[in-house]
């Protein structure tokens, strides 16, 4: 992931800064977008993604790019997610680990293959996850029975 400022403006103490930031796969899909940071936390303004990005995964990609985009401006969104609304976190719960995650991976890879959509996607979305470790958890669950072999090997 890249991130780099676009500009900032200061008022009344505080400050609104915009970001470029840009997602490259290794497969070749691509987001770009433009993405504000301001105490209410990150919003996004403009996206190009290709291939085009579904609505959930447009939906999930502000918590994709966020943690990046604090440390771009110096600041944690760990720390101000506790000094919120009653410390309430936006984290999401752990992955299980194990035979447990792997059946769990499998079922969101063929959730998201029968919607149509990205299923390493789908896993990156599920668990958080880089789309690396996405992929060796795809592989594990693959080589634990639970996902057909991607090749036929001769």
């Amino acid at each position: 992931m890249s991130v780099w400022p676009a500009w900032e403006v200061r008022e009344d103490g505080g400050a609104t800064a915009w970001f470029h930031v840009r997602l490259a796969f290794a497969d070749g899909a691509r987001v770009d977008t433009l993405a504000v940071v301001s105490e209410d936390g990150v919003s996004l303004e403009d996206v190009r993604a290709q291939p085009a990005l579904s609505l959930d995964d447009l939906g999930v990609l502000a918590d994709w790019i966020e943690g990046p985009l604090f440390e771009a401006c110096g600041r944690r969104p760990e720390a101000e997610a506790d000094a919120g609304a009653g410390g309430a976190s936006r984290a999401r719960p752990a992955w299980p680990r194990g035979i447990e995650g792997r059946w769990l991976i499998a079922q969101e890879y063929r959730a998201a293959q029968e919607d149509g959509v990205d299923p390493v996607l789908a896993v990156m979305c599920a668990t958080g996850h880089s789309r690396r470790k996405s992929l060796r958890l795809i592989s594990q669950a693959r080589d634990a029975g639970f996902l057909t072999p991607r090749h036929a090997r001769r």
